[in-house]
């Protein structure tokens, strides 16, 4: 039978596999075993992420609602780490509550019954944590796929979990013109001094907050912003009420060295971006975007992209297609209600 490295792991249908063992975060010194697994899935899945040691370092420095020593599992075999699991949680303006996870296993050892039973065990740590949040709420198991992670699909599927909500990942060339954009009257740019970045990452997150599911710009998320080397809020393109001085909107953009580096490419990444309510519907997102695609042209990027909400009640995927993104590629939110067993 599999082997648990500690006797409370309880796995369900693990498959009898000898060599395969199963147990939980050790520290810092999985960092390596992360990255390895996550750069042995990037061609089965078809998926562009640069993933070093400091990167998760940062990442589990900053971790929101989740605890790496209870809600990770680590499965091996002879020894070698070939895929992990993280659970984690957050809930919704209305109170309703999601359970969020995911299994990655090396493709190599899929089809073997392995993820499944990673997926069955973030279930079961679900409802343990779930067990200690109030009663009255709403609760959902919630995960995550690319079009093109067919395996994590067909299993969530299986598991009668649904897509509920679907986004595209759009790209624009900054070498197509860019439009010039009036803003409009009352509103100013303002550059983004260090004082000023809890008040615009404030204001996305009250933008953010009419998206569905809510915002998630939590603060552990800036801070992991804060930290990373090519930080740089000289990329944000910030608007400012001209009378009472608050945040109009914001395009936090970024730029991935790393990323860059690896697949020989100049590109920025845009978001969140996010207007808030009294400012909405004057034409201000476009001046935003426009502004910020000058700025990225202006740093020596070639393309931006950025990910968007296919049914975004404010209607930015037509907006984006308006500026001139296009759809590259679309992922998912699949969700599932927990009493369904």
């Amino acid at each position: 039978m599999p082997q648990n490295s500690s006797e409370d792991i309880d796995v369900p249908n693990a498959p009898d596999i000898p060599g395969l063992a199963f147990r939980m975060f050790q520290g810092k010194g999985d960092y390596p075993a992360i990255v390895n697994v996550l750069e042995g899935c990037k061609e089965a899945d078809q998926f562009e992420l640069t993933t070093t040691v400091e990167g998760v370092a940062r990442s589990f420095k900053h971790l929101y609602n989740c605890d790496p020593y209870k809600d990770m599992l680590f499965v091996e075999m002879s020894g070698e780490v070939i895929g992990y699991t993280q659970v984690w949680w957050r809930e919704e303006p209305e109170g309703a509550r999601n359970y969020i996870h995911f299994a990655i296993l090396l493709p190599e050892w899929r089809g073997k019954g392995i993820r499944h039973s990673m997926l069955l065990f973030n279930e079961g740590r679900a409802r343990e944590i779930a067990a200690e949040h109030p009663e009255g709420n709403l609760r959902f198991f919630q995960s995550w796929a690319d079009d093109t992670e067919l395996h994590w699909i067909s299993l969530l599927r299986r598991e009668q979990y649904n897509p509920v909500r679907y986004y595209s990942f759009m790209i624009r060339s900054l070498e197509e013109p860019i439009p010039d954009v009036p803003l409009p009257g009352g509103i100013k740019i303002c550059p983004a001094e260090p004082d000023d970045y809890w008040t615009i990452w404030r204001a996305a997150d009250e933008a953010l907050q009419d998206h569905w599911g809510g915002s998630d710009l939590t603060d552990e998320i800036l801070e992991e912003w804060m930290e990373k080397p090519d930080f740089n809020p000289g990329l944000w393109v910030a608007a400012r009420d001209t009378a009472s001085n608050q945040v109009a909107g914001v395009v936090l953009s970024s730029i991935d060295e790393e990323e860059n580096q690896e697949y020989n490419r100049k590109r920025a990444h845009m978001g969140p971006i996010g207007v808030r309510r009294p400012y909405r519907r004057k034409g201000l997102a476009s001046a935003l975007i426009a502004r910020s695609l000058q700025v990225l042209k202006d740093s020596g990027m070639t393309e931006v992209a950025l990910n968007a909400d296919s049914e975004n009640p404010t209607g930015a995927l037509h907006l984006y297609e308006k500026m001139g993104f296009s759809t590259a590629r679309q992922f998912a939110t699949y969700s599932k209600p927990m009493n369904v067993r």
